[in-house]
């Protein structure tokens, strides 16, 4: 049986990311970045498509892990009936090619311990030429790929796999180095690895050292400040969604999907969690990725995009990989990039504006981006899209999209009612309270106390929860109250928020799926708004503890087989626990709803 999806690990060196399991195996590893299938890119728990394993050749008696403090450094301590061991995997902050390193080093007595690597290319489907190299070690190529692997043990091939059994003794260090770099080029210099591991353990300590939060929650929202840096590709600011493809939204179903690109609609609340906790170049590199990804015709603006910007996104199955315990089909690409959702328009706005209300220096061009999306949206707002879910049926009125329009003007009327000019105000401000009214009229049932998921639906919807988070309506309106009230009855299970109600009326796929974690910090922000405080607080400390025990979250969880599913680490549902702590944390600040609003 595959490991469970909490029982792994993120390391990364901003540019890319691998996962460590507890047993000791790296099953999932993207080289030489986030979206690239070049090596080990098989599903976890499919060791015939790539993995790599250094553990105790017996069953350890107890593993632990955890990380160094406010690190991605990995420690991983085997205690077997010969001895104790410690496995300390990172990848280092890239320099020039990435890297993977791992250390074994003996705590006490003396432990047989066995390696084993399987090498494979493009999402498991090419077995490299595999040559041993001069020393102990080996060099895989393919193509353009080329792995070296430098290891002071003996290695053989057996079955297409490199093995290598070694002992490690109280006090002794077993370093491993593998080095992912052009095919054609020359293998790199020799690693210093304990001067790799000093300078990257410094480099992440100086990182998380800047973090200002100093609440009750301080060190599960350092571990999620340190998630999302890690999910950040250095060189051009873009965050990916989470590191991996098609782990499912419920076991052994079709709801796979491949998240390692960057989302829009992540945009304001990231900027917000970064900003809020001292972290400005992030924001403002983050803001200087959504700038370029959005320059261009306004009605062609995606959802998403890849990691440099890249608009096409083509999505294909991968039909040699038999998917996480047997969850298929397994995708690359995402073809959620072509659909239209109207949400976004109001995401890059805000997400300017954001950036504005906490000082960020302008940038050149900006406010004239955000005309020309407000032109285009004046008439696009009016029509139907595929919403916040990104639904496979047929375009509906969907609620959220129309408040996040009326978000885009919103936020326009309040800039130009504070610096004086800029825009058409007056038109601004009519369809700002157009959009506002049809939404009050068609967004909301009488008959249910709620604002439903689209126009005439009786559909409940967690997106609406984010209507007093952007300031469409306070929290103690009655028409939120009453929808806060319908989504606890409706849309609860196990004491956690559904997205909605899972029906193929709905959004054309079978039923099933875990809860969106997000969706359930969502709902504590909007309790504390409601100054139900308590509740908030007891429901944000029940996702706390669905965390693993590295203080990692996946998109959602099963509430029924109680276990994490879906891509993992998946950054927004950091990103909404930091905002969260942030909500109820006395003086800390409050991010949702942001402050100076306009008019309601």
């Amino acid at each position: 049986m595959p490991l469970r999806i909490e029982d792994y690990a993120l390391i990364g060196d901003c540019q890319t990311a691998a996962l460590v399991g507890k047993n000791g195996s790296i099953d999932w590893l993207c080289l030489p970045r986030f979206d690239s299938g070049a090596c080990f890119a098989a599903i976890l728990g499919d060791p015939g498509h790539g993995h790599w394993s250094i553990a105790p050749c017996g069953e350890p008696k107890s593993v632990r892990r955890s990380y160094r403090d406010g690190s991605m450094i990995l420690d991983t301590t085997f205690e077997t009936a010969e001895g104790t061991v410690t496995l300390t995997d990172l990848m280092p902050i890239r320099q020039d090619v990435p890297q993977v390193v791992r250390v074994v080093r003996g705590v006490s007595g003396r432990v047989r311990m066995r390696t084993e690597v399987i090498i494979r290319f493009d999402y498991g489907s090419i077995v490299p030429w595999v040559r041993k190299i001069e020393g102990d070690g080996i060099r895989a190529i393919a193509g353009p790929n080329s792995l070296r692997l430098d290891a002071p043990v003996s290695l053989r091939g057996e079955n297409l796999t490199t093995v290598g059994e070694f002992d490690v003794s109280e006090g002794q260090s077993v370093p491993f180095v593998l080095t992912w770099y052009p095919s054609h080029t020359d293998p790199p210099r020799a690693t210093d690895v304990d001067a790799v591991i000093r300078d990257t353990e410094k480099s992440w300590a100086g990182w998380a050292g800047q973090c200002t939060y100093q609440g009750e929650w301080r060190d599960a929202v350092l571990r999620s400040l340190v998630t999302l840096k890690c999910l950040t590709h250095a060189p051009t600011g873009g965050i990916v969604a989470a590191p991996t493809t098609s782990l499912p939204e419920s076991i052994g179903g079709i709801r796979n999907w491949d998240y390692r690109y960057c989302w829009v609609r992540d945009a304001t609340f990231t900027l917000l969690a970064f900003l809020h906790n001292g972290y400005v170049d992030e924001a403002r590199a983050w803001r200087e990725w959504l700038l370029r990804a959005a320059y261009g015709d306004p009605s062609k603006l995606q959802i998403m995009y890849g990691i440099d910007g890249t608009r096409r996104i083509a999505e294909w199955e991968v039909p040699w990989l038999p998917g996480y315990e047997g969850s298929k089909p397994v995708r690359v690409g995402n073809a959620a990039y072509e659909q239209r959702q109207l949400d976004v328009y109001g995401e890059v706005v805000d997400a300017l504006h954001q950036c504005t209300q906490y000082g960020l220096t302008p940038v050149p061009d900006a406010w004239e981006l955000r005309r020309m999306l407000l032109e285009f949206l004046e008439s696009a707002w009016e029509k139907p899209d595929e919403g916040i879910w990104e639904m496979r049926s047929e375009p509906r009125h969907f609620t959220h999209s129309k408040v996040m329009a009326w978000v885009a003007f919103d936020r326009a009327v309040h800039r130009v009612e504070r610096v004086g000019s800029g825009g058409p105000h007056d038109r601004w401000r009519a369809i700002r309270d157009a959009i506002h009214a049809e939404v009050c009229a068609k967004g909301y049932d009488p008959s249910l106390k709620s604002f439903v998921q689209s126009y005439g639906s009786k559909h409940l919807d967690a997106s609406l929860l984010m209507i007093p988070l952007v300031g469409f309506l306070p929290a103690t309106d009655e028409r939120v109250l009453g929808t806060v009230a319908a989504v606890e009855r409706g849309l609860m299970d196990h004491g956690l928020v559904r997205r909605y109600a899972s029906d193929p009326a709905v959004d054309a796929l079978p039923a099933g799926e875990g809860t969106f974690l997000p969706c359930s910090f969502w709902l504590a922000d909007n309790l504390a708004l409601m100054d139900r405080k308590d509740d908030a607080r007891a429901l944000f400390e029940r996702l706390l503890d669905l965390r693993n025990d590295v203080g990692l979250l996946a998109e959602e969880y099963d509430v029924t087989r109680k276990r994490l599913v879906g891509n993992f680490p998946q950054a927004f549902s950091h990103v909404s626990l930091i905002n969260t702590a942030l909500n109820l944390t006395p003086g800390a600040g409050r991010p949702a709803p942001a402050r100076d609003r306009g008019k309601r």
